[in-house]
């Protein structure tokens, strides 16, 4: 469609120099609730109470979820991680803080 990129699903269409102006995955910072820049491998905790899908109990303020790992994932869950008692699941950057 000349100088616009076409969804062929959807039909959105946005410029052809946007593609040249993303940033680059490796880039891309991600913070946690109260501003401190995460990585992955780092510790976090968990800042309000979480409920869990298929699940009778919630995950509690408090809980550590060690061992992160950060994704580009849907709906801004950016953390990938296991947490203890219920598994491994993605995490949103604002409910979690990390342990200095």
């Amino acid at each position: 469609m000349g100088s616009l990129l076409v969804c062929p699903e959807c039909a959105h269409e946005w410029p052809l120099e946007a593609e040249s102006e993303r940033v680059d995955e490796s880039t891309r910072l991600i913070k946690d609730s109260v501003g401190n820049v995460l990585a992955d491998g780092d510790t976090v905790t968990i800042v309000k109470d979480l409920k869990v899908k298929g699940s009778s109990t919630a995950i509690k303020v408090g809980t550590k979820v060690r061992n992160i790992r950060l994704v580009n994932g849907a709906d801004g869950h950016d953390i990938d991680a296991k947490v203890d008692g219920f598994g491994p699941m993605m995490l949103k950057s604002s409910v979690v803080k990390k342990v200095l």
